[in-house]
């Protein structure tokens, strides 16, 4: 299970972190000119979503710590995992996927993974 939630943490963080600093150096998301089905809702909440490459390199950051937390067994590894997967879940449609994932994995294998 460690070896998939660190996958799930890579993708998600890493891709985080990678879009932030894109966004804030190119002034544009990685991809399609229009951001994904996340910035729609930002939107609708008057939110320049083109402003929130340092958004995005914190979540990253927090993902990748979470990580190191995981991988050390930490104590504070398991609220951590859920606090950051429940605060990613707007990220629609992948990082919403790997968050979900990284939300029932936790929740369901906490025993198994020694939390």
């Amino acid at each position: 299970m460690k070896i998939l939630l660190t996958i799930l943490g890579l993708l998600n963080g890493g891709y985080m972190l990678i879009d932030g600093i894109y966004v804030m150096l190119q002034g544009k998301y990685i991809g399609p000119e229009k951001p994904g089905p996340w910035a729609i809702l930002l939107e609708k909440l008057s939110i320049d979503v083109f402003k929130l490459g340092p958004l995005f390199i914190i979540f990253g950051l927090l993902w990748l710590v979470w990580l190191y937390g995981l991988w050390t067994n930490s104590s504070w590894t398991y609220n951590f995992g859920l606090i950051n997967a429940l605060l990613t879940l707007w990220y629609l449609p992948f990082g919403t996927l790997c968050s979900l994932l990284v939300f029932i994995i936790l929740w369901t294998q906490k025993q198994q993974l020694g939390f």
